[in-house]
């Protein structure tokens, strides 16, 4: 009997390249999407050498509105079936939204969100039919507090919204899927120990944070297939985030926009800026 496959978007590094190792640990073979196609061979061939689990690697960029009918071609072209999905794959959009180019923003759009649907759309018909499939969307913690202009800077006011609607999608879908044995899980991290800070231009202020802000890439992937494989809609990662998201279900909004403005104030005084 074939293992399950689990296609895996934003494959190349940091939480997608740990999510590949924790479902590889686990006996699954991996569909590793990404741009960089040099980074996924490597990985194919690491998860190859420790796990014994075959990859297919999947060139793909997902701001393109073609690349996820693409994707599932690929898999369905080398005579697979899809039975897991982790949709990870992402960027920061900084600045505020009418201060930037809409092109811009389609492109985010597209990557954060249509990207992360469609596949969805695609998937869900044959888990449902073969009556299993597990789905895992990658949301942040900024969708459950509320937001600050000072975060703009690094990933865009519209990103907590993009989030939010990720947490939804999957308490819904979870819902729809529960007598399908189809589990659907988004796993919700704060800071995050990976390149993504580099690309968005953000490490020299995160570098700064506290410890105890961060999680590291194998925390969130384990996190997210525990939540997935016990069909918990919603995972939040790290205690600190656990005790912020609570304390935004108790406090009013005003209190909340107080306490994080305060917060993103004394980052931006220790980073200098």
């Amino acid at each position: 009997m074939a293992r399950r496959l689990v296609v895996i978007t934003g494959a190349s590094s940091g939480i997608g390249a740990a999510f590949a190792r924790v479902f590889a640990r686990n006996g699954w073979d991996l569909a590793l999407v990404a741009r960089r196609e040099d980074r996924l061979n490597d990985l194919a061939e690491e998860m190859k050498a420790q796990f014994g689990v075959n990859s297919l690697v999947i060139a793909a960029d997902l701001s393109k509105a073609t690349a996820p009918q693409e994707i599932v071609k690929a898999v369905t072209d080398a005579g697979r079936q899809i039975d897991g999905l982790v949709n990870n794959a992402g960027a920061g959009q900084p600045g505020e939204f009418a201060e930037t180019k809409w092109a811009d923003q389609k492109r985010f759009l597209q990557l954060m969100l249509n990207s992360y649907l469609e596949l969805i759309h695609l998937v869900l018909p044959g888990m449902r039919e073969r009556g299993f499939g597990r789905i895992v969307n990658v949301s942040s913690v900024s969708a459950l507090l509320p937001p600050s202009p000072g975060h703009t800077k690094y990933s865009g006011t519209i990103y907590p919204g993009i989030k939010s609607a990720l947490i939804k999608v999957s308490e819904a879908l979870r819902i729809e899927g529960q007598d399908r044995n189809v589990h659907v899980s988004a796993v919700v991290p704060g800071y995050t120990m990976s390149e993504f800070h580099d690309v968005n231009g953000a490490r020299a202020t995160v570098s700064r944070l506290p410890s105890y802000w961060f999680s590291t890439a194998e925390e969130v992937a384990s996190a997210g297939y525990d939540a997935v494989e016990r069909n918990v809609p919603v995972r939040v990662v790290g205690t600190w985030y656990k005790f912020m998201s609570g304390l935004a279900r108790v406090l009013p909004d005003p209190a909340m926009r107080w306490l994080i403005a305060s917060q993103t104030r004394r980052m931006a005084k220790s980073a200098g800026n």
